[in-house]
C-alpha cells in the first residue's frame, strides 16, 4: 500500500488504490498555513483559536515540529517558537542602561581589588627585603627630637659584593673594611616644604669621642667606630637629632644608577683619572654606573678636592633620584619593579626604617631640595694631614635653622 505525502496526519492514513489519483491536499494541510474549517456539529470558534480552545498558532507550531522536526522560518505564517532578542525590526533589542552601569561598577570593583592585593604584595615583598641595622643609642647629651625629618646618608667605599673583575674594572682597589666616601645630612620639614640637603665634608675637623678631633670619616673607620659613632659625632656637632640612617656601598651605587638606566651629567671639564677609572669629556653626557662612580669618588679636579667631590656627590644625588621619580621610570613596571629591587638590595638603613621611610626619601630628593654645604672657613695642613675646617657662626646658623624646621639663611647657602 502507498501513500501519499502530505496526505497524513497523525490519525489518518489516506490508501491509493490501483488506477486511482491522488485527491488533492485538503484546505487544512499544514504546509499551506490555513486551518480547517469548522465541521456541522461544531461551534464557530473566535477568531484564532480553535473549536478545542487551542490557539492555532500554537496547534500549527506543533504540527509543524513533528513534520518537519524544526519551526517555520519568521517569513511564513508560522513565527519562531523563541525569538532571539530582536525586534519586529531585525535589530536587537536595546540593553537595560542600569545593566551596564552593574557591569562596569563590578569590573571598577575587581580592579580595584586586584590592585590593592598587588600592592599589599609588593609592598610586603619589598619590606622583607630591606636590610636594617642597630645605629641609634642614648647617650648623655644627645640632642632633643626636632620637627621635620632629618636623615644621615652616608655613601661608604665597602667593595662588598663586588668580583674581583668588577674592582679592577672600576678601580675600586683591594682595600678592605668600610670607609665613608660621603656623607650628607637630609632634611624634610614638617609641613612639607623645600627640603635642605648639606653636604658634611668627609675631611672636616671635628671632635670624636674618645678619638680627640680628627677628620669626620674617623668615626665610621676607627675601632669601635662605625654607624652608631658617626651617627653620634654628626649629631654632637650639628645639634640635630637623626631620625634615619642609610647607607649604601660601591656595588648597590652602581646597581642603583644601571636600574634607572643611567643619569644625565653635566661636566665642567675633562676629567681623566685612572685611579677612579674615569676618563670623561666636557659637556652634558649620559653615565652609567661604573662612570657616575667613578665621577662622585676623583679628587683629581679642583684646588680643594674634597670640595669639589661634595659638589659632584650632590650633583650626581640630585640626578638619580631625578630620574628615578620620572614617570618613564615610577610608572613603568619594568624599570620601576627592578629599580625598588635593587634599592632595597644595595641600602642599608637603621632598624626603625621601612618602606614607606624610603618612599618619603625618594619624594623628598624629587622635590628639588636646596643643595649647599657647610659653610668652611680654611683648610689647614696638621701634621702633614689636610683638613676642612668649618666657619663655627655661620654653621651654627644653618644647623639651628634646621633644628627649627625653618628656611637657612641666604647668606650660608654655598654658592
Amino acid at each position: 500500500m502507498n501513500s501519499w505525502p502530505g496526505a497524513e496526519d497523525d490519525r489518518t492514513r489516506v490508501v491509493r488504490r490501483p488506477g486511482q489519483t491522488p485527491p488533492p491536499p485538503p484546505a487544512w494541510d499544514v504546509r499551506g498555513g490555513s486551518a480547517p474549517p469548522p465541521g456541522p456539529s461544531e461551534p464557530t470558534s473566535r477568531l484564532g483559536e480553535s473549536p478545542s480552545g487551542r490557539r492555532l498558532d500554537e496547534t500549527i507550531v506543533r504540527k509543524v515540529s513533528r513534520v518537519y522536526g524544526r519551526p517555520r522560518s519568521g517569513r511564513s505564517p508560522v513565527e519562531p517558537l523563541r525569538p532571539r532578542g530582536r525586534g519586529s525590526g531585525g535589530d536587537r533589542a536595546p540593553r537595560d542602561p542600569r545593566r551596564i552601569g552593574k557591569i562596569v561598577l563590578r569590573s571598577l570593583a575587581v580592579l580595584v581589588v586586584l590592585v590593592l592585593v598587588s600592592g599589599i604584595g609588593l609592598y610586603g615583598w619589598l619590606s622583607s627585603r630591606i636590610n636594617g641595622i642597630e645605629v641609634f643609642e642614648d647617650y648623655e647629651g644627645r640632642p632633643p627630637e626636632t620637627p621635620g625629618q632629618d636623615w644621615l646618608l652616608v655613601g661608604s667605599d665597602s667593595r662588598a659584593g663586588l668580583s674581583k673583575a668588577e674592582r679592577k674594572k672600576l678601580a675600586t682597589g683591594r682595600a678592605v673594611g668600610k670607609r665613608t666616601d660621603t656623607m650628607m645630612l637630609l632634611h624634610i620639614p614638617e609641613d612639607g616644604g623645600r627640603p635642605t640637603l648639606v653636604s658634611l665634608p668627609r675631611d672636616s675637623l671635628v671632635p670624636i669621642d674618645g678619638h680627640g678631633r680628627t677628620k669626620l670619616n674617623a668615626a665610621y673607620s676607627v675601632k669601635g667606630g662605625g654607624p652608631k659613632l658617626l651617627v653620634r659625632t654628626v649629631e654632637k656637632v650639628t645639634g640635630i637629632r637623626i631620625d634615619h640612617y642609610m647607607e649604601i656601598g660601591f656595588a648597590g651605587f652602581v646597581q642603583i644608577v644601571d636600574a634607572v638606566g643611567g643619569v644625565e651629567i653635566c661636566v665642567k671639564q675633562n676629567i681623566k683619572d685612572p685611579k677612579a677609572g674615569l676618563n670623561v669629556k666636557k659637556g652634558c653626557q649620559e653615565m652609567d654606573g661604573a662612570t657616575a662612580l667613578g665621577y662622585v669618588r676623583t679628587r683629581a679636579t679642583g684646588a680643594i678636592p674634597d670640595f669639589e667631590r661634595t659638589q659632584r656627590q650632590r650633583q650626581f644625588f640630585s640626578a638619580v633620584v631625578k630620574k628615578a621619580a620620572s614617570p618613564g621610570v615610577l610608572f613603568n613596571p619594568f624599570k620601576g619593579i627592578p629599580l625598588a629591587a635593587a634599592a632595597t638590595d644595595a641600602v642599608t638603613v637603621d632598624e626603625g626604617t621601612g618602606t614607606f621611610d624610603l618612599l618619603s626619601l625618594g619624594l623628598a630628593m624629587s622635590d628639588d631640595p636646596v643643595n649647599t654645604v657647610v659653610p668652611t672657613a680654611s683648610f689647614p695642613t696638621i701634621n702633614g694631614v689636610n683638613y676642612v675646617q668649618w666657619d663655627r657662626e655661620k654653621a651654627l646658623k644653618l644647623f639651628n635653622a634646621l633644628a627649627q624646621d625653618k628656611p637657612v639663611p641666604k647668606e650660608v647657602l654655598a654658592k
